[in-house]
């Protein structure tokens, strides 16, 4: 600093600082994140007002569905300042999860499996990163009173806080929005959790990346919903992940078909995108999918107690859904599949029991109906054909995305 600039001592004003020293924190703030475990770190302000058009446009044509906190939160989610007071800038930060042989197309494959997003195979990712965050401005804390500086303030979120993440992490350079409304880098796809810290410390921005999506339309026409009603535009009520995971009552029957075996969340607008060809996997321990939910049998699974379920799921995100749901979408899954007595034994012998509600038995009815249907073709020599979607997801992955494959 010259002669003329306060000394550090007398700063209790962070926009007095050095831009130098700012830019050297900057600096060491994104090699204290690779070393808690973090893929990217960056920085942005807080200014998302071009984001609040859009925001209010999605919430007013219903895309939300049963998420009330959506809307609840209003533009607040747009206005990361008003979140947490003196916030002046974000640490958007990014941790890849994608697990050690997902092995996608041999879990599509064989509809007698139930297909488990990748994201949701190991830990819970919420608390695992916002305690990674937490560490991280704490460092900053720790450099900044060693300076002789006022403790910065700050506080982590990690998607459970009205904060719109996706607009940031793209405004901070992590990458860009693809069509199906995920973050997309170049080096590392779309397979990755996003954090934030919000900050008082005027830090120096990053530059967002361009958009690479161009022409390609891969994730629209693969999605077996259609929720992707236009470039970066999803309908949240059409979309298996909102099915499967928030929507609290029954699924609309229009929908049942489409989702196949798929009985939490879907992958398949990232599993059919070239982006996500050079993806790492994860070096986190915690996201690496647990055994009784590697390829598992949806029989099996949906054997499972509530007393078994709460035990196998247990720090897991799909514990949040609750025993009623998984069963819900499990009967769906079954009634997908092949024709099976086995199957039918078990939705009749699943509807015995006492852990089952008006809703789960609509679906296990519905499934029922459907393994009564195929029966009855296959006795008339009719030979039944797959969804043809994910056929070609099937086909995207072996020839896209050999080593997960």
């Amino acid at each position: 600093m010259s002669d003329s600039s306060p000394s550090i001592q007398s700063i209790t004003d962070y926009s007095q600082l050095d831009p130098f020293l700012l830019n050297q924190l900057a600096q060491q703030i994104k090699v204290w994140g690779k070393e808690l475990g973090f893929a990217q770190i960056g920085i942005c302000d807080t200014d998302l007002r071009s984001e609040e058009p859009k925001l209010q446009a999605w919430l007013d044509k219903g895309y939300h569905g049963e998420m009330a906190y959506m809307a609840t939160h209003g533009m607040m989610r747009a206005r990361p300042h008003e979140l947490h007071t003196g916030t002046v800038r974000v640490i958007s930060a990014r941790m890849n999860y994608l697990p050690v042989d997902a092995g996608f197309a041999y879990n599509l494959k064989d509809p007698n499996l139930g297909y488990i997003s990748r994201y949701a195979g190991g830990r819970d990712y919420h608390k695992l990163i916002r305690n990674r965050l937490k560490k991280l401005g704490q460092k900053i804390e720790a450099e900044l009173i060693q300076l002789g500086l006022q403790k910065p303030n700050f506080r982590p979120f990690v998607d459970s806080a009205p904060v719109l993440e996706r607009p940031l992490a793209e405004k901070a350079g992590l990458g860009w929005t693809g069509k199906h409304s995920l973050i997309l880098n170049k080096e590392a796809g779309s397979w990755f959790f996003l954090g934030e810290l919000l900050i008082d410390l005027p830090l120096p921005v990053d530059i967002p990346v361009a958009d690479g999506c161009n022409t390609c339309v891969a994730c629209i026409k693969s999605c077996p919903t259609n929720a992707i009603v236009a470039p970066y535009e999803v309908d949240g009520r059409r979309c298996i992940s909102y099915l499967t995971i928030e929507l609290q009552g029954a699924i609309p029957e229009e929908f049942r078909p489409l989702i196949g075996n798929r009985i939490y969340g879907c992958d398949d607008c990232q599993l059919v995108c070239p982006v996500n060809s050079a993806a790492p996997l994860t070096i986190e321990a915690d996201f690496q999918t647990r055994d009784p939910l590697k390829q598992p049998e949806l029989l099996n699974l949906f054997a499972w107690n509530e007393g078994t379920f709460l035990k196998l799921t247990e720090g897991s995100a799909i514990r949040r859904i609750g025993h009623k749901r998984w069963l819900r979408n499990i009967a769906i899954a079954l009634g997908n599949a092949p024709a099976s007595e086995a199957i039918v034994a078990a939705l009749k012998n699943r509807k015995e029991t006492d852990e089952v509600d008006e809703m789960v038995l609509e679906h296990i009815d519905w499934a029922l109906e459907q393994q009564e249907s195929k029966a009855l073709e296959i006795s008339k020599g009719v030979a039944l054909v797959g969804s043809r979607k994910t056929q070609r997801v099937i086909r995207s992955i072996e020839k896209g995305l050999p080593r997960d494959a």
